[in-house]
């Protein structure tokens, strides 16, 4: 007496048993694989919302600027100069962060007084949280700051990002967004997009 399922003709011994495992390997591995595009959705989502609740900390931001009148104020010409401190006074905010640093005063030079939140992004002109210090140079530095920081206030008063977006790229890990948003579009993904990616 034969015992269990007899093979159909021509199937080899165990065939069966073989195609079932193989089935459930790869109902397991497109599990895995949904799953993990679902984690990896809803950590950028929270990316997402950790830096817009950053950008939007009111010590930082300009309360003058609101995405409403932006024409009137960010998107104006000569808007920045009208609403900056005396260079004098920023001169000496710039002295009191490189003693702060613990950096020389000779070495001064070498670095930028830095607004986190840009003023013409709606940035506090001189609020001591939106002030820091930036080299000038280097991958990490103000200059390579303020190229992203024209395209992304391009890409506000052009209509094609919110201010809330460009505060969040701009206070974010914004070094490794200036990689996408240098060529792209606005509306391109390797430009609003980036946004949630944090980039190397």
């Amino acid at each position: 007496m034969n015992e269990g399922k007899a093979n159909a003709p021509g199937e080899a011994p165990g065939s069966t048993r073989i195609e079932s495992n193989a089935r459930d390997a790869h109902r397991l591995a497109l599990t895995v694989r949904v799953r993990g595009m679902a984690l990896v959705a809803m950590s950028a989502g929270l990316y997402l919302h950790a830096a817009g609740s950053f950008a939007q900390d009111a010590s930082m931001l300009d309360e003058r600027v609101t995405q409403q009148n932006i024409a009137a104020t960010i998107c104006r010409p000569g808007y920045a100069d009208t609403v900056s401190p005396p260079f004098d006074d920023m001169m000496e905010h710039k002295d009191r962060l490189l003693a702060e640093y613990g950096i020389d005063a000779e070495h001064g030079t070498r670095y930028a007084l830095d607004r986190r939140v840009p003023i013409v992004l709606g940035g506090s002109p001189d609020a001591p949280d939106n002030l820091g210090l930036l080299p000038w140079g280097g991958h990490k530095g103000e200059r390579r700051k303020e190229l992203l920081t024209a395209k992304l206030k391009r890409c506000v008063c052009e209509g094609r990002m919110s201010l809330s977006e460009a505060q969040s790229a701009i206070t974010g890990n914004w070094s490794a967004h200036y990689g996408g948003f240098g060529s792209a579009p606005c509306d391109d993904d390797r430009g609003v997009a980036s946004i949630g990616n944090d980039g190397p």
